[in-house]
């Protein structure tokens, strides 16, 4: 049975940092097959990082690039997200994401069929 556990959410006030983990179990990932999202009520999930290929390139949605960083420990078979200068438009619960499509994009929520129960992130203003 896979699972995705995350870890790492709270508070933190704007320009603040905050580091979230992701471990799976049950089954080991490749390095381009794991991702993160978010979502606010009302809104469709968004796609914030991900990997490409085999996972030696990071991609970033446009809003969170010089401010986050994705990266993932292989032996630990967990992704992380480094969230540096967050800002409370930042405000979301987010999802780790384990990829089981590869013919639709990395950043389409479609492409993946595992994910995790979500960790809240509130940044105050």
């Amino acid at each position: 049975q896979v699972q995705l556990v995350e870890s790492g959410g709270g508070l933190v006030q704007a320009g603040g940092s905050l580091r979230l983990s992701c471990a799976a179990s049950g089954r080991t990932f490749s390095s381009g097959g794991m991702g993160w999202f978010r979502q606010t009520p009302g809104k469709e999930r968004e796609f914030v990082a991900g990997f490409t290929g085999s996972g030696g390139t990071t991609y970033y949605v446009d809003s969170v690039k010089g401010r986050f960083t994705i990266s993932r420990d292989n032996a630990k078979n967990t992704v992380y997200l480094q969230m540096n200068s967050l800002k409370p438009e930042d405000t979301a619960v987010y999802y780790c994401a384990a990829r089981t499509r590869y013919n639709i994009a990395a950043a389409s929520k479609d492409a993946y069929g595992y994910w995790g129960q979500g960790t809240q992130v509130t940044v105050s203003s």
